[in-house]
């Protein structure tokens, strides 16, 4: 019987006790970096609110759109159940913080907003980096360790080769 890999087990530690526990992890908002991503989507959101008038369709749109990428790759990838097609959705959503960190850099050569607000933001973009670059080390371990069972596909309860999809024609 060959081992079951498992991506959708998080590890949590009890920073009083140090103990640590495992929790299975059922919805993408269950994860960390998503939960940082949203809290920085939502600040950026705000920026965008806050442009004048004339950025409405240059850049606080580029900044609505770029937020909105960087959670839906993260949960997008969380629904894929292939570990390359999670960490490739995870690497675009990296791509879409980066983005937002230019569109502050922006906001500071324009001084559309005090340069200690854009520094508080930019710590918080940092922090969702950390998670992100985390979780695709994470991803890229599971898939080692199911490349060395001779498996690179997680298992699933909602998948099955069983299936039988012959109605479905290409």
């Amino acid at each position: 019987m060959t081992p079951r890999i498992e991506n959708r087990e998080s590890r949590i530690v009890n920073r009083e006790s140090g103990s640590e526990q495992r929790q299975r992890i059922s919805a993408f908002e269950d994860l960390e970096v998503y939960q940082a991503g949203r809290e920085f989507r939502r600040a950026m959101y705000r920026i965008a609110k806050q442009l004048p008038e004339i950025e409405n369709f240059g850049l606080a749109s580029q900044i609505r759109r770029a937020a909105l990428s960087l959670t839906n790759n993260v949960a997008e990838g969380h629904g894929r159940y292939h570990f390359l097609d999670q960490i490739k959705f995870t690497l675009q959503s990296r791509g879409s913080l980066e983005e937002l960190l230019d569109d502050l850099n922006v906001c500071i050569d324009e001084r559309y907003l005090p340069p200690d607000e854009i520094d508080s933001l930019k710590q918080q973009g940092w922090r969702v980096r950390q998670l992100i670059d985390g979780y695709v080390r994470y991803l890229r371990r599971q898939k080692d360790s199911a490349d060395a069972l001779g498996s690179v596909r997680e298992e699933s309860p909602e998948y099955s080769e069983e299936i039988d999809d012959s109605r479905f024609t290409i």
